[in-house]
């Protein structure tokens, strides 16, 4: 008997459903759920107009829940006006608050702020020391019992529990064979989610209102860390390489890290913690989250563009210039594609550069152009699902070119609805 192997990427994931909800809008992590986007604002929240509408531009680009800072009275006290403000806008993306050292007092003092939000992050590092610490805890999981929210238990290495982990130190040191620091932390930060999660259950909330996160900068410690939380426990797992940087050295060291989990089935919801550059939109991270997910076939959020990287043969940059803008044209019709034509964001679309493998190319995808390389017949033939059907040349190939891709959208994706 000839074994056919398996392609493509694990189906294990939490077993337990966590649901986020805002009004009639309900986000699923876990369970089976598709693996979910998420954002943060870095806007203060004690300005309500700004923070609503960077809130509305992650939530449009892709963003399925939104986390904002609550970290004074001031910030609290704004929250509940975010919330009207965006729904007035007709945005309903859940908001999870971020909550930090004083989160047991503003989500105790400013009612409003608890109910307006979905979800409570909480960093267990970061609610107090001592006595405190567990009273401060419990208050912030009671009062996600009684509003019925989830919350997040957070664990980051640069804010972990120093007491936690100086007893882990002591005890590793009385080992035989002590293990390294690294193993320490990495075990500390371990233990201190699935203890955290485990005291919040033992004070009430239920197992299916917790996700887990550990966030580190680290690749490798990252893929170690939530290897073991898989292994421990199953609640949904948050994934993130916290401060990951900027440009292409954040987007490669996050891609690496959440691809490899992702592959092996880890992972339920996803960030990816760039910084900016001055100016730059904060919705880079939703693109660049979206398009991981994309690239390993777990989700589809909008049409790929596949191009070839140019060689000798392409001297010119048309196709380059063709592809760029094919490539934002498609991301500017998806607000309305989605709606309108399910199943759109699983389209290829191929623009190539010469005859080596541009036809080839063209054929595979659902639509693709193949443009004149140097020294080739000016002219750029059209393939639609693998068949030739036009050839195009002159000055306008790019609008004739995006015509195509609209009538086939109406064409193929139209009768999806019925």
């Amino acid at each position: 008997m000839t074994c056919v192997p398996e392609y493509g990427p694990l189906a294990r994931r939490a077993t337990r459903r966590v649901l986020v909800r805002w009004g009639a809008r309900e986000v699923a992590v876990g369970g089976g759920a598709p693996v979910m986007v998420q954002s943060m604002t870095n806007t203060d929240t004690a300005d309500a107009i700004a923070t609503a509408i960077q809130v509305k531009e992650l939530a449009q680009a892709g963003s399925e829940v939104v986390r904002i800072t609550v970290n004074s009275p001031e910030a609290a006290a704004e929250v509940a006006a975010i919330r009207d403000q965006l729904d007035k806008m007709g945005v309903d993306v859940p908001l999870v608050g971020d909550f930090h050292y004083n989160g047991h007092k503003l989500l105790a003092d400013y009612p409003g702020c608890a109910q307006a939000l979905s979800a409570y992050r909480i960093n267990p590092g970061n609610v107090g020391r001592g006595a405190k610490r567990e009273d401060n805890f419990a208050r912030m999981i009671e009062i996600a019992c009684a509003k019925d929210k989830p919350i997040r238990i957070g664990v980051n290495w640069g804010s972990l529990d120093q007491e936690l982990l100086a007893r882990m130190m002591d005890e590793n040191s009385a080992r035989a064979e002590p293990w390294d620091a690294g193993a320490v932390l990495r075990e500390a930060l371990v233990r201190s989610a699935i203890d955290s999660a485990q005291r919040a259950e033992e004070i009430g909330l239920a197992g299916d209102k917790i996700v887990l996160s550990a966030k580190v900068s680290g690749v490798q410690d990252l893929s170690a860390v939530y290897r073991e939380l898989a292994r421990r426990c199953d609640y949904p797992l948050h994934l993130g390489l916290t401060e990951a940087g900027m440009g292409s050295k954040g987007i490669v060291a996050s891609t690496a890290a959440l691809a490899v989990l992702l592959q092996e089935g880890i992972g339920d919801t996803i960030r990816v913690s760039l910084t900016p550059a001055p100016g730059e939109s904060r919705t880079t991270e939703v693109k660049v989250a979206q398009e991981i997910l994309q690239a390993l076939g777990l989700r589809a959020f909008t049409p790929q563009v596949i191009a070839c990287p140019g060689c000798g043969r392409t001297t010119s940059t048309v196709f380059q210039e063709l592809a760029e803008k094919i490539q934002g044209w498609l991301r500017a019709q998806m607000p309305v594609w989605r709606t309108q034509y399910p199943g759109v964001e699983t389209m290829k679309v191929a623009v190539m550069g010469c005859v080596v493998n541009g036809p080839g190319e063209s054929k595979h995808a659902n639509i693709g152009i193949s443009l004149p390389g140097t020294g080739e017949s000016p002219v750029a033939p059209v393939f639609v699902d693998g068949e030739r059907t036009v050839t195009l040349k002159g000055e306008r190939i790019a609008e004739e070119f995006e015509a195509i891709i609209a009538d086939y959208v109406r064409r193929k994706y139209a009768t999806a609805q019925h």
